[in-house]
């Protein structure tokens, strides 16, 4: 299928806007042509057909299915689609990249990664299955467009019109990722879960990698958009001649030491030639006496040069991280009025529901940040917590930072509030900064924000910024890693053993599953050993490849998880590390992901457990907050509205709406933007834990959501579906019949 025409006619052709305020710059956004709408990042379109007079009558006009929905996985498609010229270029859940065209949602085309090529050993290449939440696009000067998609570690480049890779691109079309990092970590868990963005002709790219040890680092790199030649490299961790190197106690973290990383994408100043990040913390996450310090440039708002990749500006929103308080979205740009001046600036919301507001190109607060003092009683021998962490004084947070006894969810019978009450009396709670012990913490905002990937939504012509946030506790709770040099094992042993040393932290002791992850009995029902080893090497969506296990090890904690008993009884042969010979080694780890839930499943702390909110950027006052999503259970009681988890985030329009899906209730909602009225929503065909995708063409507008589920156990499913305004009815041709 051929391309109509480059989608630059689309941004000439935007329609008028009829907010007051609105800008020429505003009329540019019309389509959706990079994630997030547009290079900064901001989830806004300038169309005004859909506004609050009409919302109520959006259809479906149509549905595609990528037919690979895997259910017993729960297989997800997390991805914010773009459209080049007449097509929409997607994920599907078992990431295969397709194009369907955007008016009809007929396919054009569909690449498969698993095209048979062989790995590094000779082994047919079989790409690791994580989410995608989007691709980037590059188009030439003769108007031919190539799209790079990430599918595992690599990343290729496939032509927009034909979807067939583009071989002179990398080594046979595409980049390895675990390649140009400075130290060998072939073995090691390197992938790419948000795409990257294109300046000029240079494709900037993250990863996610190993947040255990041992794990890679997340040096960010810029790559020939036409040859795939890497071009230059920012260390993330500094090594010895790098800036920041000083604020790591232990000195040769930096060449096994990996995280701070950038696994949620990009924003970029286009005019400035600057590229703006959020990195994550160091590995491990949530024990740092193997890494000292303040640790530059984990949790860092980074800005770089885009063609040098030169640090132009920096901050860090938290030391020295113990709770795994990755930035989880890109920055946002945005233009303030503040005391009558223009200010472009740049907007990081974090997973502990705050926003940290910079000037664009000094990195100058435009609110002040206090540092200020926060707990240390209570650390892990060997930890040196930071004495103070940063917060904004405006905004304020969207999100609860804390909880006490008297906060428990007033919808449970009185035995489960007992419950909780004295699960609670057991706790530490009261800060989001208490550092992690023995003793179980309730951890408030958790693991999962605060905000989530998807990332807010900021309307230009007001300054108003709209974002998603999650107010889930989870427990923190730290065992000590006991070692012992065993007399002999036999694999059954080994297995345990290793077991408790890589995968109890996320799928408990009793293999049950924690928080987000999966239970691991039964497992043997859909697993040999063959393919469960195949699953440790290479990983699977939130879990990482144990590349770096030897045969015998992967071996004996098959035999361990599939409760192979004969093989169970074989001789171990492999010695383990003494601590003193393991850099990887670390004295505490967290004893499970597990939340902070009721008897019945239901969250232990008072609603509302996900809200969205409306803050004005140029004062930093909230305006309003409303709870996001119910459960269908609560609601046929005739409870409220509580809010629930959420990912994926809003888009708002000069029509004056805020569309959003990201909650697990399946359901896809447009807000008033100025009150936070509730004025339309409808139901998906699975929950839509994606960010939408607005755009027109030929004069009509859609709006576009991924329903993929899966997350917060729900249904997978497989689905795009495009909404939009009826048909107007034909006009007869003679009106006196």
């Amino acid at each position: 299928m051929r391309l109509v025409s480059p989608l630059l006619f689309l941004l000439l052709i935007g329609c008028q806007s009829t907010e007051e305020g609105a800008t020429e710059e505003d009329h540019a956004f019309t389509t959706w042509s990079h994630y997030g709408g547009d290079p900064g990042f901001r989830h806004y379109t300038s169309l005004t057909e859909i506004d609050t007079s009409n919302v109520a009558l959006l259809e479906p006009v149509w549905v595609y299915h990528t037919g690979d929905a895997d259910t017993a996985n729960h297989s997800q498609i997390q991805c914010n689609p773009i459209v080049v010229g007449d097509l929409l270029i997607g994920v599907s859940p078992q990431m295969n990249l397709f194009a369907v065209n955007a008016v009809t949602g007929a396919e054009a085309w569909v690449f498969n990664p698993q095209d048979g090529s062989l790995d590094a050993n000779g082994s047919v290449y079989k790409h690791i299955m994580i989410n995608s939440r989007g691709v980037a696009s590059w188009t030439d000067s003769l108007g031919h467009t190539r799209i790079f998609f990430t599918a595992g570690s690599r990343t290729y480049a496939v032509d927009a019109s034909t979807g067939r890779k583009i071989e002179a691109f990398g080594s046979d079309g595409f980049i390895d990722l675990h390649h140009g990092l400075g130290r060998n970590v072939d073995d090691h868990f390197v992938v790419s879960t948000s795409p990257g963005i294109v300046f000029e002709d240079l494709l900037v790219m993250g990863t996610r990698v190993d947040e255990s040890l041992p794990s890679a680092p997340g040096h960010l790199r810029a790559y020939d958009v036409r040859s795939g030649e890497q071009r230059w490299i920012f260390r993330t961790i500094p090594g010895p001649m790098d800036e920041g190197y000083n604020t790591w106690g232990n000195k040769a973290a930096w060449q096994y030491t990996g995280g701070a990383n950038v696994w949620s994408g990009f924003s970029m100043d286009q005019e400035r030639g600057i590229i703006f990040c959020g990195t994550g913390s160091a590995a491990y996450d949530f024990y740092g006496a193997n890494r000292p310090g303040n640790n530059l440039f984990a949790n860092c708002v980074l800005a770089l040069d885009a063609r040098t990749g030169e640090r132009k500006w920096h901050f860090q929103t938290i030391h020295h991280d113990l709770w795994d308080k990755d930035h989880p979205t890109p920055p946002v740009l945005v233009t303030l009025n503040r005391e009558g001046k223009s200010v472009d600036a740049v907007v990081q919301a974090t997973k502990n529901g705050q926003l940290f507001v910079f000037e664009r190109e000094t990195g100058e607060p435009v609110f002040p940040i206090e540092e200020v003092p926060v707990p240390q009683e209570g650390a892990l021998p060997g930890e040196i917590p930071s004495p103070t962490q940063p917060i904004p004084t405006l905004p304020k947070p969207f999100a609860r930072q804390s909880i006490s006894k008297e906060d428990i969810n007033p919808y449970l019978s009185e035995e489960d509030r007992a419950k909780v009450l004295a699960d609670m009396e057991r706790a530490r709670m009261g800060s989001p900064y208490l550092p992690p012990n023995e003793q179980p913490m309730v951890l408030l905002p958790g693991f999962d924000g605060g905000a989530e990937w998807g990332g807010p939504a900021y309307d230009p012509a007001t300054g108003m910024l709209y974002v998603n946030a999650n107010n889930m506790a989870w427990y923190i709770e730290m065992r000590k890693n006991e070692w012992s040099v065993p007399d002999e094992e036999n694999w059954a042993q080994a297995g345990e053993r290793l077991y408790g040393k890589y995968c109890q932290s996320c799928h408990g002791t009793d293999r049950a599953g924690t928080g987000n992850n999966p239970t691991l009995v039964n497992i043997g029902e859909r697993y040999d050993r063959e393919s469960f080893g195949t699953l440790l090497q290479s990983g699977r969506r939130m879990m990482p490849a144990f590349g770096h296990l030897k045969e015998e090890e992967t071996s004996a904690i098959a035999a361990f998880v599939l409760n192979l008993e004969e093989e169970g009884k074989k001789e171990f042969s492999i010695r383990p590390l003494s601590p003193e010979e393991d850099p990887y080694y670390v004295s505490y780890k967290l004893r499970g992901y597990t939340k902070f839930l009721a008897p019945d499943g239901k969250p232990a702390i008072s609603p509302p457990w996900g809200t969205l909110t409306a803050i004005d950027l140029n004062s930093g006052e909230h305006r309003w907050q409303v709870p996001l999503g119910e459960y269908p259970d609560y609601k046929a009681r005739g409870i409220p509205a509580t809010g629930t988890e959420n990912y994926g985030g809003p888009v708002v329009s000069a029509g004056g709406l805020v569309f959003i899906a990201a909650t697990s209730d399946a359901k896809f909602r447009a807000f008033h933007k100025r009150t936070g009225e509730l004025l339309w929503e409808t139901d998906l065909p699975a929950a839509g834990f994606a960010t939408p995708s607005i755009y027109e063409y030929r004069g009509k507008q859609y709006i576009v959501i991924a329903c993929g589920g899966g997350k917060l156990n729900t249904l997978a499913g497989d689905a795009y579906v495009a909404f939009g305004l009826p048909e107007p009815p034909e006009k007869e041709d003679n009106p006196s019949r």
